[in-house]
């Protein structure tokens, strides 16, 4: 553990992505991202080589920069991804981290005219970029992709809904099971709005403007509920609804449908033959997860059975939500030997 950044055996290079289908989204966000592409160990050497991609997604509220922040006594992903590969402990990868931060904190890896076209960015912009300027292994039998929290979600809808391009996730937490890790925020929701903004999500936004952000022990939830809707249940207009009455914390029917129609235990029968054709599936979960996404964890898998796939890793850990970045390169590991097949 020291303060400065490790010296990598491989490399990052770093770009600055111009987006197409991100100009002009609903919030005003740059459509120029921040896109940091890995390449292990003898990449330049091995100049006729092509290798497996593994595309690294984030939470909610998670920014391109954060992965280089240090966990007490721990290195960086970016430093323990590289010493697997300098190890020689897993086939060597490309590493891509992706950035879709939106003001509201996140973008869940969705199309929604409530935040803008991330879901196409990252599979119609990004991937194509990426086999073009690096010798991968274009194909979705060689493309992997993980994440934890909502980054753990985006990791499992992107194969269900794009198995041409993507062929294994791991989802460390993944948001699933939506009566369990959302409805709690609701109601937790609708009183701090009564309490502290008169009912309003605008007078929320208003003052959240003027202070320091995350300032209050209300805001993580309030500015992420509201994000999910504007990505869940917006309407084509741009107008966020909200899934439950700010009043009573009672839920709105037609609303809450479209939040369930992007759970992913319940997308599991539409999708079906899209996750029969993976070849690797990762979920893990701290046993004590504030979202209950362990519960959620455990119907995804049973969900999964029922359809027939069974080749799953799966493992409940001691730990909560928080401090769980060194599960990434465990599950970096099991996904660079069944893409490097």
């Amino acid at each position: 553990m020291h303060a400065f950044p490790a010296q990598l055996a491989g490399r990052i290079d770093e770009h600055v992505f111009s987006s197409t289908v991100l100009r002009g989204n609903p919030l005003g966000d740059p459509s120029e991202r921040p896109l940091w592409v890995y390449l292990p160990p003898g990449y330049d050497p091995s100049a006729a080589r092509r290798y497996p991609t593994v595309y690294m997604i984030q939470g909610y509220t998670g920014a391109l920069p954060m992965w280089r922040n240090r966990s007490p006594f721990r290195p960086t992903f970016p430093e323990a991804a590289d010493a697997i590969f300098a190890k020689n402990e897993a086939p060597p990868c490309i590493l891509v981290w992706v950035d879709a931060w939106t003001k509201y904190g996140g973008s869940q890896f969705v199309d929604s005219p409530g935040t803008g076209r991330y879901h196409t960015y990252l599979c119609d912009e990004v991937v194509p970029f990426v086999d073009a300027h690096y010798r991968t292994l274009a194909e979705a039998a060689h493309r992997g992709i993980a994440g934890k929290s909502s980054g753990g979600f985006g990791a499992m809808i992107t194969p269900m809904l794009r198995p041409d391009l993507f062929g294994a996730f791991a989802s460390h937490a993944g948001d699933g099971l939506y009566e369990a890790c959302y409805v709690k925020g609701f109601m937790d929701a609708a009183r701090a709005l009564r309490d502290l903004y008169r009912g309003s999500y605008q007078i929320f936004w208003d003052d959240f403007a003027r202070r320091p952000p995350m300032s209050r022990p209300d805001d993580g939830n309030l500015v992420m509920t509201y994000g999910c809707a504007a990505c869940f249940s917006a309407e084509p207009d741009g107008t966020v609804r909200l899934p439950f009455d700010v009043d009573t914390g009672r839920l709105v029917d037609d609303v809450w449908r479209r939040w369930l129609d992007w759970d992913p235990v319940r997308m599991v029968p539409k999708y079906a033959d899209a996750l029969r054709s993976q070849r690797a599936i990762w979920l893990d979960a701290g046993k004590r997860d504030e979202w209950y996404l362990d519960l959620a964890a455990i119907a995804f898998r049973g969900e999964l059975a029922k359809v027939g796939v069974t080749d799953v890793y799966f493992e409940l850990f001691e730990g909560t939500h928080m401090a769980i970045d060194y599960r990434y390169p465990m599950a970096l590991k099991y996904l660079a030997e069944r893409l490097s097949r």
